[in-house]
């Protein structure tokens, strides 16, 4: 690309910001850095959420069913989500580190000892997925068309898991480098490619038979494996910060060991709070398919308005690593309040949309009044504390961002396993609050784990982590 001029004007670095700039993060100015970053990391997620919701929005069409039974599987993508996301936090704290430290070839063998690991891990995901997908909706409370029928979406979403830990894993590895451009026009174009295929599939077009619930997850596994093969293309090549990796093909143990031990802390602090939606949607389950299905579109509206803010927060992640590696501790923690403000800011306005069109935003995904009223409570709900996920997922990959992935584990395993579960069921069951006692418990307590999480994150004690 282009060299940079010393001073840039905002058209050149929103260029920059989309093209990929070979700028040194630890040197920049901090303001710039931010930029740089959290454009493309924003627009990345952006559209993978904008996909969510169309997903949703075609397979609404199919009825409630046909949404339970998406919201039933997520469950346990949850929980691999989990595994795929807590590698990526690794990899991006160590392949952060490294090229704040000047060491990009250990950061490229960190860039294939990560991706050898997420190859493991999936196969035995992809075999229980496709023999057990009948037994794994029955184990959730099913109802029999989701067992009979939708189960089929099942089997391809967790027998086609590799893609999904994959595309995680290797845009870590993107974000870590600093290579945030290239980790977002791979999304881009895999989600692109879902959008597309999405109602081909599902309702037929031409030639193409109507495939129905089973199409949309045809049409996720052809778009994120596209999306793979572009980034193993891209590694080969080599980015903007990481030179090609082919030349760091080989199983490095102590590295592969490395990662494995960094990526606990954040694999279980994903599998406690994936976990724990797990048991909700249980809870919901034995309220009725409507309670499912309206928490499960209020979850994708949860998810599409969250993903800009994500962006943001992986921005600090990379700018936390990296300035840690270069010996700016206090720039790594003036990164971190910046983009706390902006992400709260953004979350405020999208709050105020949820209190006054919740009903609104859940009616356009589907004609159930139940549904929508469901729905719409739980986004309503939402809206009183929405800003507060700004601050908590700032600081939550702060923490990532340093290595420290235990200590937001702990955080977890307390507010969302000790608290969370306990207290939704005991609202929606023996009190007798139904789904709104589940919403009611998961308002206390992600607002209290949001408030202790920024708290702890002021102390400080994440800058002298060692990965």
């Amino acid at each position: 690309m282009t060299a940079l001029t010393e001073t840039p004007s905002l058209w050149q670095d929103l260029r920059a910001a989309l093209r990929g700039t070979r700028a040194d993060y630890t040197r920049i100015p901090l303001k710039r850095a931010v930029f740089l970053l959290a454009i493309p990391m924003m627009l990345e997620l952006v559209l993978e959420s904008t996909f969510a919701v169309v997903d949703i929005f075609f397979v609404a069409k199919l009825g409630a069913s046909a949404v339970a039974t998406v919201g039933l599987t997520e469950t346990y993508l949850f929980l691999l989500y989990s595994v795929a996301m807590g590698l990526a936090m690794a990899v991006t704290a160590i392949v952060a580190r490294r090229i704040g430290e000047k060491r990009g070839d250990d950061a490229a063998v960190s860039a294939v000892q990560a991706i050898l690991l997420a190859v493991l891990i999936a196969l035995p995901v992809s075999v229980a997925g496709i023999v057990w997908a009948q037994d794994l909706l029955r184990l959730m409370g099913a109802d029999a068309w989701a067992v009979e029928q939708g189960y089929r979406y099942t089997q391809w979403m967790l027998g086609g898991n590799a893609v999904i830990l994959l595309l995680f894993v290797i845009n870590g590895v993107f974000r870590g480098a600093g290579d945030a451009a290239a980790a977002m026009r791979v999304l881009w174009v895999a989600n692109a490619i879902n959008i597309v295929l999405d109602p081909i599939l599902i309702f037929g077009l031409g030639p193409v038979p109507a495939m129905g619930i089973e199409g949309a997850a045809i049409a996720t596994n052809i778009g994120r494996g596209t999306g793979v093969a572009m980034q193993l293309w891209i590694l080969a090549r080599g980015s903007e910060h990481l030179r090609g990796i082919l030349g760091a093909l080989r199983w490095d143990g102590p590295t592969l060991f490395n990662i494995a031990r960094t990526s606990v802390g954040g694999i279980g602090q994903m599998l406690v709070a994936m976990a724990a939606w797990v048991f909700l949607m249980r809870i919901l389950a034995s309220v009725s398919t409507e309670a499912v299905a309206g928490a499960t579109i209020a979850m994708r509206v949860m998810m599409f308005t969250l993903m800009p803010a994500w962006g943001m927060s992986n921005a600090a992640a990379t700018l936390v690593g990296q300035n840690l590696g270069a010996g700016e501790a206090a720039r790594a923690e003036a990164a971190v309040w910046r983009i706390g403000w902006m992400n709260m800011a953004f979350t405020l306005a999208v709050s105020v949309a949820f209190f006054v069109w919740h009903d609104a935003i859940v009616g356009f995904f589907t004609a159930d009044a139940t549904v929508i009223a469901i729905g719409g409570e739980w986004l309503s709900i939402l809206a009183y504390s929405y800003f507060v996920y700004g601050w908590w997922m700032v600081a939550v990959q702060a923490f990532n961002g340093a290595g420290d992935t235990m200590t937001p584990t702990w955080i977890n395993l307390v507010f969302f396993w000790l608290i969370q579960i306990p207290l939704a069921w005991t609202l929606a069951i023996p009190l007798g609050w139904a789904e709104s006692g589940v919403f009611w418990g998961v308002f206390i307590s992600e607002t209290a784990v949001g408030v202790f999480t920024l708290w702890l994150f002021s102390r400080g004690r994440w800058k002298t982590v060692r990965v």
